[in-house]
């Protein structure tokens, strides 16, 4: 039974990942500053951004998600923010390097593009927005994420482990389904997300399916699912809010996701099952 240490785990998303992980079989370690509100597995309280805290709660694992950050711009001072997931990204790089571990996820995020917290905003250069687009963050956060893809390629260069850095769009936990239709009709609304949005389950299943799947190197992957979070055609949105923009590099015929999943989809044999209308009824 593999060990895997999923840092963050007492969050939002990384209860889901938890659960995943020991529904499927895996000997889980919770790593984070808080205890969950529902134990699956032992939880570590620790400080990532203390190396050798780092070292001692990693000791012994086979693959490492770590999913432990400040999760949005603007919740703590900028230099704060980056600072932490800079540093905290890093020392569990290095630790899992020290320790021989081969397999590591990291939680990156569509912030990275630089749409979502732009203080000059600014919309894609095409859609549906892949893994190429230009990175070009306004803000820490976003910032932080760019560094944190390049400390993983540093990584995988100097020791050969394996990262995949997943640009998560917006997480979307079961019992928030219910506040769609608020939105669903409104344009204006999300369109910083490009008004994506992926189910914390769906993520669960890609940082397993990263872990199991060999060969990948350090990659990026965006993870979104298949359509939009919205009621109204993909082409109607983009016409809405940034009529600028005339690269479609897909047909967009319907509500298609304009945060491109295909790489996702063609290595790891990810498919996002869950989709909003199945819980929500259009109104």
């Amino acid at each position: 039974m593999a060990k895997v240490v999923v840092t963050g785990g007492s969050g939002m998303l990384g209860k889901w990942v938890v659960r995943h992980f020991v529904e499927q079989g895996y000997d889980v370690i919770n790593a984070d500053v808080k205890h969950p509100e529902e134990p699956l597995c032992p939880t570590l309280l620790i400080d990532l951004n203390n190396l050798g805290e780092t070292y001692g709660v990693l000791a012994g694992a086979d693959a490492v998600v770590h999913l432990a950050a400040i999760p949005a711009a603007h919740i703590k001072p900028s230099e704060v923010t980056f600072n932490n997931n800079v540093m905290s990204t890093y020392n569990i790089l290095e630790a899992a390097a020290g320790l021989g571990i081969k397999k590591a996820v990291i939680a990156s995020s569509e912030s990275s593009y630089g749409i979502v917290f732009a203080v000059n905003r600014f919309g894609p250069q095409y859609v549906p927005v892949d893994e190429e687009h230009p990175q070009l963050p306004q803000d820490s956060y976003g910032l932080s994420k760019v560094v944190n893809e390049q400390t993983a390629d540093m990584f995988h260069r100097r020791t050969g482990m394996q990262v995949v850095s997943m640009r998560i769009g917006n997480v979307i936990a079961p019992d928030a389904y219910k506040g769609f239709p608020r939105f669903i009709h409104n344009p204006e609304m999300r369109d910083r997300i490009l008004w994506s949005y992926v189910d914390t389950r769906d993520v669960a299943e890609a940082c397993r399916l990263a872990i199991e799947t060999d060969g990948l190197g350090s990659v990026a992957l965006n993870l979104a699912a298949d359509d939009t979070s919205m009621a109204v055609p993909s082409r109607d949105l983009m016409a809405a809010r940034f009529p600028e923009v005339n690269d479609f590099r897909q047909p967009l015929a319907g509500y298609e996701s304009l945060l491109s999943n295909e790489k996702a989809k063609r290595l790891l044999g990810w498919q996002p099952k869950h989709v909003w209308r199945d819980y929500v009824k259009e109104e």
